[in-house]
């Protein structure tokens, strides 16, 4: 109905007929809704009524034991089109919405519980986040990480003795070998050899962190004794060999902090570009997950009780890949800088590259500016269109003129030769 959240004034006329009438054509699923329209008569005290009329063939009682109802009625001999005012009518169109609303009630309620999971997942993330926003806790969490990490990769290839392959994972996430030989590392106990990489992990990571500030420092420095006044921020580009982060920190902090307010903000990019990402990611799985578990149900088994156990393991995995590419992005970050003689001798290797490709007055139009024998300029050649044949179509005649169409004749793959190719 129209009109709902204003009050419909009356004037003194409507007043003295009756005030407003509400009537109503069909009766709705909630009775909440047919509480809200009967509820726009009788406003601020004014005068009102409302009259609701239902048929058995509306989709509520056509649902809900209209049948039954139309047979009562037919036995007690009303007539097609007679008015029935009868409290078991009234009666029977309360069941059916009370029927509709308890099913409404436990689709929300369902609903909620699947969200009760996703919340839960939802906290974990946002306040790692929240975390690096603030950067109070940076350094506890990178350590976590880092344990987290090496603890992983022990557990996985410890207990199935794969050396070179915990090796290569150290490499790839910690830029380190292994501390302890091949040997030792399937008799050791596993909490020692996580001990020992937990150790060298971040004595290597302190010595990132000091060069990268030891690297960028003097320029800092040169542009805040210059243009301090001008510029509150600075860009400073660190990679990790994949992908460039153009950190942006405080210039003054990182001048007098010497460059590690700078390792401190490339900290917190790389902490946050991989939570946004991971995230997005884990949303689609979980969307997935939640319409693959309701197959459940013709197996007689819970949909809900299998999405706990399949979005908790996914949320495990998220979890550890998080860790491992942010520690792995850490250890990697190096401020990129080109060494002039190196670029002077790409660029001249470049020169003598594109000297190999010698082109003819013919294949490209010439802009010389050399005088010709009379002193005066010469034109310069017109390039000389390009000439494309007529391509035939497949049910054109072919053009060896034996009347068939062209792919029933030399069109036809049948019997075509490969075209020859060149050995390297």
């Amino acid at each position: 109905m129209a009109g709902r959240g204003t009050d419909i004034k009356l004037t003194e006329e409507v007043k003295k007929a009756g005030g407003l009438a509400i009537i109503g054509t069909e009766r709705h699923e909630s009775r909440r809704v047919d509480r809200q329209l009967r509820g726009r008569s009788g406003r601020q005290g004014d005068v009102g009524s409302s009259q609701f009329f239902v048929s058995l063939e509306d989709d509520l009682m056509r649902l809900f034991g209209s049948e039954r109802i139309a047979g009562i009625m037919d036995r007690m001999g009303l007539k097609e089109g007679e008015v029935i005012q009868h409290s078991m009518i009234t009666k029977s169109i309360e069941r059916a919405q009370k029927k509709v609303e308890e099913n409404n009630f436990g689709i929300r309620k369902r609903l909620l519980e699947y969200d009760d999971v996703m919340n839960s997942q939802r906290e974990v993330i946002y306040t790692k986040r929240r975390h690096a926003l603030l950067g109070e806790r940076l350094e506890v969490d990178i350590a976590n990480m880092m344990y987290d990490v090496s603890e992983n990769l022990v557990g996985e290839y410890h207990s199935v003795g794969d050396f070179e392959s915990f090796n290569f994972e150290l490499i790839r996430s910690f830029s380190v070998e292994s501390p302890v030989p091949e040997k030792e590392f399937l008799k050791a106990n596993p909490d020692e050899i996580i001990e020992e990489i937990n150790k060298i992990v971040i004595d290597t990571y302190k010595r990132k962190e000091e060069a990268i500030a030891a690297q960028a420092y003097p320029v800092i420095r040169d542009v805040f004794e210059k243009q301090s006044h001008v510029y509150e921020n600075i860009v400073v580009p660190i990679s990790d060999g994949t992908k460039v982060f153009q950190v942006v920190t405080n210039l003054k902090k990182s001048a007098e902090s010497m460059g590690k307010e700078l390792v401190k903000s490339y900290e917190k990019s790389a902490i946050l570009l991989t939570i946004d990402e991971a995230w997005k990611e884990h949303l689609r799985e979980m969307d997935d997950l939640r319409q693959s578990v309701q197959a459940a149900t013709y197996e007689q088994k819970d949909p809900l009780l299998i999405y706990k156990f399949e979005s908790f393991e996914l949320f495990k995995q998220i979890i550890n890949r998080i860790n491992k590419d942010v520690i792995a992005t850490l250890m990697k970050g190096h401020i990129p800088i080109s060494d002039p003689n190196q670029v002077r001798e790409a660029e001249r290797r470049r020169r003598l590259d594109m000297s190999n490709y010698k082109t003819t007055k013919t294949e490209m139009p010439s802009y010389s500016d050399e005088q010709s024998a009379d002193g005066r300029p010469q034109q310069p050649q017109k390039a000389q269109p390009v000439r494309v044949d007529k391509k035939v179509g497949r049910n054109d005649p072919c053009p060896c003129g034996s009347g068939k169409k062209y792919k029933h004749c030399h069109g036809s793959p049948v019997g075509v030769k490969p075209q020859a190719r060149a050995g390297v």
